[in-house]
């Protein structure tokens, strides 16, 4: 069983934030699998189900983005997850607006939520996905960049927003159903313009 894990804050004051992209990205797997997210044996939201015969499981740590690794260590273990079958989804200001990017491994980036998980997991050889938020809006300076990621999108920003978790799911379900390679291969590009 594949497992993606999107990772954000829990509460309502949190819910459309940049940070909170993970978990906006395995809502709409599980609407798309037609399943609903349900309490877990630990601090977090749990949901399974299939996808083109293949079995699926999603995850949204409640332990906040800064102990994220605790809720995906606990089902890796309980579930015998290999790490190569661990989908992390992630914001990431390094990548622009409407972005996104699948790797095999590599470091956090500066994300506290990738840093966690790498912690508990100790190894950074699981493949993630992440989503870019950096747009004009963002400040210069570093440190501000909590406010930023903990902030809504703009109205103007969002229809890029829904396009780009529209091909984060697509991407995660490839991954799911055909593997890693191909998701990049398909995924790792610039999106053209409808225009």
């Amino acid at each position: 069983m594949v497992w993606c894990v999107g990772l954000g804050n829990p509460g309502s004051e949190y819910s459309g934030s940049r940070h909170n992209l993970g978990f906006e990205v395995v809502d709409r797997i599980a609407r798309q699998i037609g399943v609903e997210f349900r309490s877990g044996k630990g601090e977090y939201r749990i949901a399974r189900g299939s996808f083109k015969n293949r079995d699926i499981g999603l995850l949204k740590p409640l332990t906040y983005m800064n102990n994220s690794g605790e809720a995906v260590l606990d089902i890796q273990e309980r579930y015998g997850v290999p790490l190569d079958e661990l989908l992390i989804l992630c914001d990431d200001f390094q990548l622009p607006l409407g972005r996104i990017r699948l790797r095999p491994g590599g470091g956090d980036g500066g994300h506290n939520g990738l840093s966690s998980v790498i912690y508990h997991l100790k190894s950074n050889s699981f493949p993630r996905l992440r989503c870019g938020i950096a747009s004009p809006a963002m400040p210069a300076d570093k440190a501000l960049m909590a406010a930023f990621v903990l902030s809504p999108f703009t109205p103007e920003e969002r229809p890029v927003v829904d396009e780009m978790i529209r091909r984060a799911s697509e991407a995660a379900l490839v991954f799911a159903v055909d593997g890693l390679e191909t998701a990049m291969n398909r995924f790792n590009t610039t999106p053209t313009s409808s225009s």
